[in-house]
């Protein structure tokens, strides 16, 4: 499977290239970065560095994206335009990129999730579960990431703020930040951290009146999303047109 690597550069796309060197089914033919430093790209002396997608010539199977949501326009045009599957591993898209997105699935299978761990995705799952089961509960996210993560809060704590709220009917508000006055009836708070160097962390607490659950997930190395990610590219290149993220490949 050849690879073109987006955000070659940054953290997750480092580690990426890292572990795709090592699997025998895959291997990058083009990186791109904005801010191109070929000396911290860890697949430099394997491929061709590009600064835009726009310029990558080599043919490929499947684009991986970790540089930043503001890139979501210029990568789905290219890869329309390529025909080309995509993996979208960034967060904190906004609305009209999120449409934008989903405009492109109609053209090309696209997989975007707002986290790339099988992990978080299962406490996605019950979170939903026992949203269901005590649609009355009280319930609040507590998400923590490095000082250096830039959207807040974490596209993982809007996953299951979303979950939260689907399983309940669409009922409540999603409150991030300070409340404006008491917490009402039905509302799913996020609350976010930033210190050091945690790689995430996310601690969903469930109160009814006369119990509490907490469920929590804590990521210990950013291999677990880079793996996540060879997962998604193996599984998006055999998918027809659409939108996909961890749910279907469970």
């Amino acid at each position: 499977m050849d690879v073109i690597l987006c955000g070659a550069c940054g953290r997750m796309g480092r580690e990426l290239a890292n572990e795709a060197s090592r699997c025998k089914d895959m291997q990058i033919v083009a990186a791109v970065d904005k801010n191109p430093n070929e000396s911290n790209c860890a697949c430099k002396e394997r491929c061709e560095f590009y600064s835009s997608i726009s310029d990558v010539r080599e043919q490929a199977d499947v684009i991986v994206d970790f540089s930043h949501h503001t890139a979501t326009r210029e990568l789905a045009d290219f890869a329309v335009s390529r025909g080309l599957p995509l993996v979208i591993a960034t967060t904190g898209q906004t609305e009209e990129e999120r449409r934008y997105i989903a405009e492109a699935a109609q053209s090309i299978p696209i997989f975007f999730c707002g986290n790339m761990s099988l992990g978080v995705t299962l406490l996605v799952e019950m979170c939903a579960r026992f949203a269901k089961t005590f649609p009355y509960a009280d319930v609040e996210i507590i998400e923590t990431h490095h000082k250096g993560k830039a959207d807040s809060p974490s596209g993982t704590a809007l996953m299951i703020a979303n979950a939260v709220r689907e399983a309940r009917g669409g009922e409540g508000r999603i409150v991030v930040g300070n409340r404006d006055g008491v917490r009402q009836s039905g509302d799913i708070g996020i609350s976010s951290v930033r210190l050091g160097s945690v790689v995430g962390e996310h601690e969903v607490r469930i109160n009814t009146g006369f119990q509490t659950f907490t469920l929590k997930h804590e990521a210990h190395s950013r291999r677990l999303f880079t793996i996540g990610a060879l997962h998604a590219m193996r599984f998006i290149v055999t998918k027809e047109t659409g939108l996909y993220n961890v749910r279907d490949f469970l």
